[in-house]
């Protein structure tokens, strides 16, 4: 897309906006290598397009060393062989707006692969011309680290480099040095590699992890937390015990966020930032407002073991109470979370349950990322430690297992090999409790999981108060959420019973049902709501 297309085109698709998210290491392999691919996603766009969703984020296929399956960059600007070619992501690009779907791209900005061409150099000496590109520290007297920071994925966040005689900073793996935001130099460079992926005509782009750009340059130590962060990270992991004042969320970091904006709205891209942090929704309140930083923010909270009316109406409000006219996006599944079937459902097959979260999340006042397999209602597979592959799941385990539970292939078709992800063994084993769950088995079944997130999906895109409308929750005991969408003078009524027990729920107004959603489980006697078992209803105010 060229700058003068990207002025007369609609900037504001994303209010609202259902997105796929697609780990292409798991999606499908088109060349036999036990890996997805580019191509694989391509094959597969038409059936992602006939789910009702608007847009497609991808995570990164960029070239890696693969210590962490992409997200450690060693150069933003090439495809990966092991996914294909620069070409394979144009004719990919080119199908799925044929199809109507936007493209997001993954961004991990904050840090790099020890391989890439700046670190390379950067670590040579301290005098060479990207010796400030990175964040260096000499140890303290005793040859200690320059501070307490953690890394989330275990231990000091400071590894020490022989050639430098200091430690560099890695908020996650050793082998993923943080770059030095300070230096302006870093900025530039960064955002001239967003503007590649611009002029190839993207859509939009997630950013990683998009709080930790910045440190305190005076790299205090961080005090204890007064309350274990339990949302971002899981409670065995240390990380949580400190308040994470300095080494992530600087107050500079809004600035960058501005100039990455300023740039994206010259060709009309759109921005989704990924914000890990204990105090996550006020960030995103902070980070999406004045309509200058980035268009939405999503955060770990809905991502929790966490699964009651009380704690997404709390999340929902809290942030509802600090974004003014920025705009939140919610998920309840992504590719660093355990599946939502078995975090909130318990591993239950009641036909009712993924569908009904999937009402319940896409009604909340923001857009929405999906994961894929959710909509054939996949369960976490089970794994064990000699098939992990996460390096965060092997240094935490066993109370923690990674996160390769959500990460394993597609079942596409359930009597093929490999569940018709590719002809050879996969780079994680295809779950035997996927197979009967493929998509080829749901294609063919109206009642099928699959089926119903269409229908909600395609219901949906009709209702423009689900899209755009405020919200107001209801006052509901548990297990129901309650809540109206109201927009341009029609007001929506969402109850839903978060319980596999029979529950009841009086109405506040006279409403009367709305129906095309296929959500089933639900009975309305004058303004007595009976709910079934992970019942979902909705109805429009009279």
């Amino acid at each position: 897309m060229s700058k003068q297309q990207a002025a007369s085109g609609s900037t504001k698709w994303w209010r609202g906006a259902v997105i796929y998210q697609i780990y292409p290491r798991s999606f499908a392999d088109s060349n036999g290598d036990g890996v997805g691919d580019l191509n694989g996603i391509s094959a597969h766009l038409d059936y992602v397009a006939s789910l009702g969703v608007d847009a497609v984020w991808i995570s990164p296929f960029f070239k890696s060393p693969m210590k962490d399956f992409g997200y450690d960059v060693s150069d933003y600007c090439a495809v990966d062989p092991l996914f294909g070619s620069i070409e394979d992501f144009d004719r990919l690009l080119a199908k799925a707006h044929s199809l109507g779907l936007k493209i997001i791209i993954d961004q991990v900005l904050s840090h790099t692969s020890d391989q890439h061409a700046w670190f390379k150099e950067s670590r040579q000496d301290r005098t060479n011309a990207k010796a400030d590109w990175y964040i260096w520290a000499d140890p303290q007297a005793d040859g200690t680290p320059p501070n307490n920071w953690l890394s989330i994925f275990g231990g000091p966040s400071w590894r020490w480099d022989t050639r430098r005689l200091q430690y560099y900073m890695h908020n996650f793996l050793g082998s993923q040095p943080d770059l030095n935001f300070h230096n302006p130099e870093v900025q530039d460079a960064t955002l001239e590699q967003i503007e590649f992926w611009l002029k190839r005509g993207v859509d939009g782009f997630r950013f990683d992890a998009c709080n930790y750009h910045f440190h305190d340059q005076q790299l205090r130590s961080n005090p204890p937390a007064t309350k274990r962060d339990t949302a971002s990270v899981s409670i065995e992991n240390p990380y949580g015990y400190q308040a994470h004042l300095y080494d992530k969320t600087q107050p500079e970091n809004v600035a960058f966020l501005q100039r990455i904006r300023k740039l994206l709205d010259q060709y009309g891209a759109m921005s989704v930032g990924e914000v890990g942090d204990d105090n996550s929704l006020s960030i995103m309140a902070e980070y999406t407002n004045g309509g200058d930083k980035l268009n939405m923010a999503y955060s770990f909270n809905l991502l929790t073991a966490d699964f009651s009316a009380e704690h997404i109406r709390s999340q929902v409000s809290d942030l509802e109470a600090e974004i003014k006219d920025g705009w939140g996006c919610w998920t309840t599944g992504n590719h660093d979370s355990i599946r939502v079937v078995t975090r909130w459902g318990k591993d239950t097959q009641h036909p009712r349950f993924a569908p009904m979260i999937l009402a319940m999340e896409t009604a909340l006042r923001g857009s929405s990322c999906l994961y894929q397999g959710e909509e054939l209602g996949l369960p976490e597979a089970q794994l064990t430690f000699e098939q992990l592959q996460d390096p965060y799941g092997i240094t935490m385990w066993p109370e923690f297992k990674g996160r390769d539970g959500c990460r394993t292939p597609m079942p596409w078709q359930s009597g093929a090999v490999n569940a018709g992800f590719g002809a050879h063994e996969p780079w994680l084993p295809v779950a035997a409790t996927h197979v009967p769950l493929a998509v080829d088995t749901q294609e063919s079944n109206s009642e099928s999981t699959l089926n119903a997130y269409r229908r909600i999906l395609h219901w949906r895109k009709t209702q423009p108060a689900l899209i755009e409308g405020d919200i107001a929750f209801l006052g509901s005991a548990e297990p129901v959420l309650a809540f109206t969408r109201s927009w341009h003078g029609q007001t929506i009524v969402a109850v839903f019973n978060l319980s596999e027990q029979e529950t009841t729920f009086e109405l506040p107004v006279a409403a009367t049902e709305l129906a095309g959603h296929g959500l089933a489980g639900a009975e309305l006697a004058g303004k007595t709501l009976k709910l079934g078992a992970w019942g979902g209803w909705f109805g429009v105010v009279v």
